[in-house]
């Protein structure tokens, strides 16, 4: 069967992951479906810079999403990509990180693919990925994690999901869309017995502009993530690799502040 990037095969849908922020970071695979592309449809957060690689005719639709304020729904952007595809045209499908970690990838080629289309998935760096190699943060490694998860902050609420054994000794996890849980997630890891003192990292605007990357202790999680004023979006890294990073340790400046306010 002949690549879905062939010119000459019309009326196809290809998802795309942008990576986690920068244009450098896309593959070269991501660049080609983009300069073929008759329409993208993007997530919210994705560069300019990686939409102007699309032909200047290209149409750019964006379904931009935020916290419980969508521009369309999932069904109703699976019935937009199928709109078009019917009548043609290449459909570039753009999702930032990878489209099958929390992109919702999985349920748009599911839609694609029950009308009988061609679909194609293109892989893009992961926003854990991305952000823990800009924070120098290795999410394994021999002396300190030999395993690592990744979970969702939101989705369906943190009392549906079962974290236990995730975090820990040895255990790395990476937790996508938390910052509005952040206290929660805390208190959630420690009553699973992970403990209060475990180095945590958030990584905000990984790979972009204005990009931070802050640690402190799982207990002090919560007031961090207030403190600093946090922002989406930013991925929370739980686990030992944390000390290991570049990110800066903001209970210890706490400290030294407190120190000299008392001084």
């Amino acid at each position: 069967m002949a690549t879905l990037l062939d010119p000459a095969a019309r009326g196809r849908v290809i998802l795309v992951g942008a990576g986690p922020g920068d244009p450098g970071l896309l593959t070269v695979r991501a660049v080609e479906a983009l300069k073929r592309a008759d329409v993208v449809v993007h997530d919210g957060l994705i560069d300019p810079r990686v939409l102007d690689i699309a032909p200047p005719q290209a149409q750019r639709i964006s379904v931009a999403k935020r916290r419980a304020r969508h521009t369309l729904s999932q069904e109703a952007i699976n019935a937009l990509i199928v709109a078009h595809v019917k009548t043609g045209a290449i459909v570039v499908r753009l999702k930032g990180g990878d489209p099958f970690i929390f992109g919702r990838g999985g349920e748009e080629v599911e839609a694609v693919r029950a009308v009988g289309l061609p679909v194609e998935v293109i892989p893009g760096v992961s926003a854990a990925l991305g952000c823990a190699a800009e924070a120098m943060l290795p999410l394994t490694h021999r002396d300190h994690s030999s395993a690592v998860s990744f979970v969702a902050g939101q989705c369906k609420g943190l009392t549906d999901q079962d974290w236990s054994g995730l975090a820990g000794q040895g255990r790395t996890l990476v937790i996508y869309m938390g910052v509005a849980t952040a206290d929660a997630i805390a208190d959630k890891l420690m009553a699973d017995g992970v403990a209060p003192d475990m180095p945590v990292a958030v990584l905000e605007r990984g790979t972009l502009e204005g990009h931070r990357a802050m640690r402190t202790l799982l207990a002090d999680l919560g007031p961090m993530v207030d403190c600093e004023r946090v922002q989406s979006p930013a991925i929370i890294v739980v686990g030992e690799v944390v000390e290991l990073s570049d990110a800066q340790d903001k209970l210890a400046r706490w400290a030294r502040v407190a120190e000299g306010m008392s001084a």
